[in-house]
């Protein structure tokens, strides 16, 4: 049988029955502080969207904290030029919806071209 996940001694389900000001007291202080100074109306647009029994959602609110509400939803995050789907699963709780989104691709350079170095420079283009 395998293991059940549990964040600091606790499993999903309690961390589902807890309230916002409960849960606050488990995740680390900056996510602390977010939860406890509230959400911008945006945010909290969103976190209304959420409750609803919908499974996508697309958002522009990268930094909002990963709740135990959003456990198994599929949530689409801008990434600057385009939506990404991120499934949320129990191990991002306390960490940001943005951190799974890269906002740059990564680059990866081919051969060098003609005239690129000095070598090549007197290279026919034939």
């Amino acid at each position: 049988m395998a293991k059940e996940f549990t964040y600091r001694g606790k499993t999903i389900d309690d961390i589902k029955k807890m309230s916002l000001t409960e849960f606050a007291l488990l995740v680390p202080s900056r996510e602390r502080r977010r939860i406890k100074r509230g959400f911008t109306p945006g945010e909290q647009r969103f976190l209304a969207h959420l409750k609803k029994d919908k499974k996508e959602y697309r958002t522009h609110c990268r930094d909002v904290p990963v709740l135990p509400d959003m456990i198994g939803k599929t949530i689409k995050v801008y990434s600057g030029k385009e939506f990404i789907p991120v499934i949320i699963t129990a191990e991002m709780i306390g960490h940001r919806l943005g951190e799974y989104v890269m906002t740059r691709k990564k680059i990866s350079h081919s051969a060098p071209g003609i005239g690129a170095t000095r070598s090549s420079a007197s290279l026919s283009v034939r």
